[in-house]
């Protein structure tokens, strides 16, 4: 589950910065792999959609400003705010 916790999280990051591009400059990402009606590019946005819904659903669980206690994450990727 950790993993998948790490794989959702870089999508999710992946989608965010993808969205800043598209809102300041106009550009989109998927425009490398051939706009929105590539195979590849198509795949990409669902992946970043599942992801974020896997953190929606496990997100208090994973959170340890959240949930009260301490992370099962012991990397470091915490906001670094106090509890």
């Amino acid at each position: 589950m950790k993993v998948l916790h790490y794989v959702a999280f870089i999508l999710l990051v992946i989608g965010g910065l993808n969205w800043l591009l598209v809102g300041i400059a106009g550009w989109d990402i998927g425009s490398l792999f051939g706009g929105m009606d590539a195979t590849v590019s198509k795949i990409i946005y669902v992946l970043v959609g599942l992801s974020a819904l896997v953190l929606l659903v496990t997100h208090k669980k994973d959170c340890r400003n959240c949930s009260g206690g301490s992370s099962s994450m012991s990397s470091g990727m915490g906001s670094g705010m106090p509890r």
